[in-house]
């Protein structure tokens, strides 16, 4: 008597890898259920509110909150690497001034590759040397690119008494920001600066993970970021509250898109389902940017479309929904969103790489077949 044939077992297969464990990191912790996102365990809020863009940088780098003596070398480093080498500048100011923006990041970290002090040394200490010179020049590539892209003269970087996000802002756009946008744009970079193993952080880790180097990684991690279903999301919503104009068309605006099954950008998250706390913090700052410019119509018009979204399709916004309108609010055109995106992510990024490499593992996973079996070959000749 034969036995019965065990039928094949298929392989779980998870779409997006959604849910799948593709790793270790003690960088970040993301907890969906009670809506908490912390850095090295410190929760985002308290770093939000009480720590400065260099402190949260040399945080993922090195494990800890620095004391007073490693935060002032730590900054004193940054400001030191803040200039380009002469022959990128010289190369990024030939881009084609219509290249998309991230476009011309990418080519610009991967040409600051070729000028690396240490490109040839591939030790941590030196991967920890390239992440802090890349923190500081990826403010610089973009400020830059965005003022010859505008057709105006470059700034070049501040000293000391700027801190990282005075800096950008002030080389991007002409003016050094008041203490409250300061304020407000240096808690987006904290809250931009690392989230895990999103698309662009598994882009820099699968990369590096071959024993590439720290600026392939990186290279691989801002393409991840420039779709629109990750970095682009906020400039797309922005574009969206343009559409809607104003605050009286809202309503009429969101129903119908929801009527016509269009996608809504800024709603939903992949590892939220009740809600981004980034998004809830920073809702929470705007009050101060209304009180120092004045009222927007974008925040009326984002209010009105969440609460419909929230109550029709149980979508909560996320991080870009909220940056989207302060940005807006702060004088940042849309275009250079995404990019801004990357001055805050460089230093997660940078962070994710250096621990790949110090305990790595090549990222290859398996694929499950579902193409045609068992073809038998034709000749060319009788096709």
């Amino acid at each position: 008597m034969n036995a019965t044939a065990t039928p094949p077992v298929t392989p779980a297969y998870s779409p997006g890898l959604e849910g799948v464990i593709a790793g270790t990191t003690k960088i970040c912790t993301i907890s969906p259920e009670i809506q908490s996102l912390t850095y090295r365990g410190y929760d985002i809020k308290d770093l939000m509110l009480n720590s400065s863009y260099e402190e949260t940088a040399y945080l993922l780098l090195f494990g800890e909150l620095p004391t007073q003596v490693q935060l002032c070398d730590f900054t004193t480093q940054l400001v030191s690497e803040r200039h380009i080498p002469d022959a990128v500048l010289q190369q990024i100011q030939g881009f084609p001034k219509d290249a998309h923006p991230m476009d011309t990041l990418k080519a610009g970290i991967a040409l600051l590759a070729l000028y690396d002090v240490d490109k040839n040394n591939h030790s941590n200490d030196a991967n920890i040397r390239k992440a802090v010179r890349l923190i500081a020049q990826t403010a610089t590539l973009v400020a830059y690119n965005h003022r010859i892209r505008q057709g105006e003269a470059i700034i070049a970087p501040q000293g000391s008494d700027y801190s990282h996000a005075e800096n950008f802002y002030t080389m991007a756009f002409g003016k050094k920001p008041s203490p409250v946008m300061a304020k407000v744009f240096n808690a987006t970079l904290v809250i931009y600066a690392e989230h895990s193993f999103n698309a662009s952080t598994f882009a820099a880790r699968v990369t590096t993970s071959t024993l590439s180097d720290i600026h392939s990684g990186v290279t691989a991690a801002v393409g991840a970021l420039k779709g629109p279903l990750h970095g682009g999301a906020n400039e797309q919503a922005m574009l969206t509250f343009l559409e809607v104009k104003t605050p009286e068309n809202a309503e009429t605006w969101t129903r119908e898109a929801l009527a016509q099954k269009k996608k809504i950008m800024g709603f939903g998250h992949r590892a939220y389902k009740n809600g981004d706390p980034r998004a809830t913090l920073l809702k929470g700052m705007r009050d101060e940017l209304i009180a120092e410019i004045g009222d927007a119509p974008w925040v009326h018009i984002a209010d009105t479309m969440e609460n419909i979204v929230v109550a029709e399709k149980g979508l909560f916004p996320n991080v870009d929904y909220p940056i989207a309108y302060m940005y807006y609010m702060m004088g940042i055109p849309t275009e250079i969103y995404t990019p801004i995106f990357a001055v805050g992510r460089i230093a997660g990024w940078t962070s994710h790489v250096v621990e790949q490499l110090a305990n790595n593992r090549l990222i290859r996973p398996k694929a499950l077949y579902e193409g045609p079996k068992d073809r038998a070959f034709v000749s060319l000749s009788s096709r």
